[in-house]
């Protein structure tokens, strides 16, 4: 990653209120590296120019940050390259993270990155996420994914994974809180409500972003 777009990446993640040091710095270099060289072996991204990685990975994945805290448990469902799941791991050392993607290539990738950035609590698995709940019952404070159209479907998957008090996050482009509004009678008889649509833009290109944050039923709103 060039120190362009190392600086892009600073700049717009100072934007977003997630300070990096140079060490996260340095290992958010070590990942474009990482992701480009693979990349060239196995496709794990059609993103793959150094500003396009800051921008729609790096940035795109940190956005989550104002809706998450700093400790606690994060399931990142249909995570491809890892995405969000790596760039939270690395500005969030407390927070333990569990990666999950149907694709293997893409889960060696991110064990590769986990070692490769010695980081404790991220923990990828090679699995559907339908087969999660026999090992993760009611384990995690978020499920999160930007992998799904669906409102419906992703709930349906998160939702026996989810703590009683936990959130599940559906991170969505410009037409976000539409869709919460549109999915909000299935959702209720999930017994799910929309606690929160925020809507913003991404740093530095300016893209229409929106975070569908969803509870059960009886959580107040923020």
């Amino acid at each position: 990653m060039t120190s362009k777009a190392t600086e892009l990446l600073a700049k717009g993640a100072a934007e977003l209120g997630v300070p990096l040091t140079e060490l996260q710095l340095h290992k958010f270099r070590t990942l474009a590296n990482e992701l480009q060289k693979w990349n060239n072996k196995i496709n794990l991204t059609a993103v793959t120019a150094d500003e396009q990685i800051v921008v729609k990975h790096f940035l795109d994945s940190l956005t989550l940050r104002q809706v998450i805290g700093e400790t606690g448990r994060l399931l990142d469902l249909g995570s491809g390259g890892g995405f969000p799941a790596l760039p939270l791991k690395i500005v969030l050392a407390e927070l333990e993270v569990v990666s999950v993607d149907a694709v293997a290539k893409k889960i060696m990738f991110q064990r590769h990155m986990g070692r490769l950035l010695a980081l404790q609590g991220f923990t990828a698995i090679h699995e559907r996420g339908e087969r999660l709940v026999q090992d993760y019952s009611g384990h995690f404070d978020w499920v999160v994914s930007r992998a799904f159209a669906d409102l419906a479907s992703f709930v349906r998957l998160a939702l026996p994974l989810l703590k009683e008090d936990g959130r599940i996050i559906a991170m969505k482009g410009s037409r976000g809180a539409e869709e919460a509004v549109a999915a909000e009678p299935g959702l209720l008889a999930m017994g799910i409500r929309v606690l929160q649509a925020k809507e913003f833009k991404l740093p530095l290109s300016g893209d229409a972003r929106c975070l569908v944050v969803l509870g059960k039923q009886g959580m107040l709103g923020e």
